[in-house]
């Protein structure tokens, strides 16, 4: 940076070295203790370090990085191009929202999530598919439920229903394309698949 002189002695270099697994941002936490520590040497800006001790994210908890960037001189067709890209490239979500910029003029904010391995590749892909000329970046703690794939046999055949489970809840439903497949197999109506689909996982 811009201070000249010793910012960290050879003693907290070495604290560093023997307590440290690697260097980040501020991970999500509950905080439980913050430390203070002033050194004596006067620099333009505060000669203070700041350390904390806290929980970090449960097992019901994931972290995601959110991207996200302003779009008002794209077709939605070139939109939905990039957002295929982003897919591809191991996006977790995409999605877009309306919004209204300065001069009143509509625009689209295009978001993804992604894993925190995959944020410079995803931000590379933003500024490469669409007219952007800057991405917004923040880790996110999002609480999830663990899922799995259950399969059930109906007189439609066999169908998988997602169970997510977590926090003392359980949610469950049939998966669409199993049903849509079976639904255009049999000549019957989604809603039959659903039902059939929901018996049956409630009979186990």
């Amino acid at each position: 940076g811009s201070i000249r002189g010793e910012l960290c002695t050879p003693t907290g270099a070495a604290l560093l070295k023997h307590f440290v697994d690697e260097f980040s941002s501020l991970p999500p936490m509950t905080v439980e203790t913050i430390g203070y520590g002033m050194g004596k040497k006067d620099f333009p800006v505060a000669n203070c370090v700041r350390a904390f001790i806290g929980q970090g994210a449960g097992s019901g908890d994931d972290l995601v990085c959110e991207l996200s960037c302003n779009l008002d001189d794209m077709t939605p067709e070139a939109i939905g191009y990039a957002v295929e890209k982003l897919f591809a490239a191991g996006a977790l979500d995409v999605f877009s929202t309306p919004i209204q910029m300065k001069k009143n003029r509509p625009a689209v904010l295009l978001t993804c999530l992604c894993r925190p391995a995959d944020e410079e590749a995803v931000a590379k892909l933003l500024l490469t598919h669409t007219t952007t000329i800057g991405v917004r970046k923040k880790l996110c703690s999002r609480t999830i439920l663990s899922s799995t794939a259950v399969p059930v046999q109906t007189s439609y055949g066999e169908i998988r229903i997602k169970v997510s489970r977590g926090h003392g809840i359980e949610k469950f439903k049939p998966e669409f394309d199993d049903m849509r497949s079976a639904a255009q197999e049999h000549g019957v109506t989604l809603e039959e698949v659903y039902r059939a689909a929901l018996a049956a996982y409630e009979r186990l």
